[in-house]
């Protein structure tokens, strides 16, 4: 079976099925081997189900059927599941549901109960909720390697005051322990996007830290709601004044400070404060 992420490979699935990649679904096409092997190598293994977002027309879901004990791909685009049949045809461990992953019940899901991993290509206008949805929900993830624009790969380890410091940051660095797989050049996509990309591994703490993560997830998106605004502005739309008055006494915390001046600390406490018995 040839390699679909090559540039003869891929031109000549695309002309085939008279194909161009759409910017609606941020659709860019990896044409290196060596780099989706090593993507592929590192996301998975025999013992689990990967989960992968995104497969379009193959390239990485290729390699993935190679390393992992069954492959589950979500795809959107209807256009490319007739390609998919016949690119990934000849892999008895590879499932294509078509389905926008976002709108897919996952406690419903065939693998809710058993470890898996994930593993996706990521377009910058879907990498945020993506996430949201696999940190929110009840998964048994063993680990999600995702690339995404290294612009977009920086802001997970972003430090309090730094204009990339943000809900998501808090979120990732309060329950997973992140790093960068490799980064990937904008040269080995086809059409070549306008940034370098990077592959970033999330694997969960074995610790937690608050009571209940989908708590303590809501609560920091809340006072990101609005960055101009403050802490007590954004919060006050969901909780009684009283308390969140209460919790700045108690933390000390000035009138005029914002979430994005606040560290997972200080954050782990305003929860414990607001969501006392």
């Amino acid at each position: 079976m040839k390699d679909i992420a090559t540039v003869s490979r891929t031109n000549e699935i695309l002309d085939k099925y008279n194909l161009k990649a759409k910017k609606k679904f941020g659709q860019n096409f990896l044409i290196d081997a060596n780099t989706v092997e090593k993507i592929a190598k590192n996301a998975c293994d025999k013992d689990h189900i990967t989960i992968e977002i995104g497969p379009g027309i193959g390239s990485l879901t290729q390699k993935l059927a190679k390393y992992s004990k069954e492959v589950i791909s979500y795809e959107i685009d209807s256009s490319l599941i007739p390609v998919l049949k016949e690119t990934l045809g000849d892999l008895d461990n590879v499932t294509v549901i078509e389905e926008d992953f976002l709108n897919t019940d996952l406690g419903k899901a065939s693998y809710h109960d058993e470890e898996i991993v994930v593993a996706a290509n990521l377009p910058y206008y879907i990498t945020t909720p993506i996430l949201f949805k696999l940190f929110e929900s009840d998964l048994k993830i063993k680990c999600i390697s995702v690339m995404v624009q290294k612009e977009v790969a920086d802001r997970f380890k972003a430090s309090v005051n730094s204009k990339d410091y943000n809900a998501l940051s808090v979120i990732v660095q309060h329950s997973y322990d992140v790093s960068i797989l490799m980064n990937i050049s904008k040269n080995v996509f086809n059409p070549k996007p306008n940034v370098d990309s990077a592959v970033i591994v999330f694997k969960p703490k074995t610790k937690k830290y608050v009571k209940d993560e989908k708590e303590f997830y809501e609560m920091v998106k809340m006072a990101f709601t609005q960055r101009r605004k403050t802490l007590f502005n954004n919060l006050k739309e969901h909780f009684d004044n009283e308390k969140i008055k209460k919790m700045y006494e108690t933390l000390g915390l000035k009138d005029s400070i914002r979430a994005q001046e606040i560290d997972l600390d200080t954050f782990i406490r305003i929860y414990e404060v607001l969501y006392e018995d």
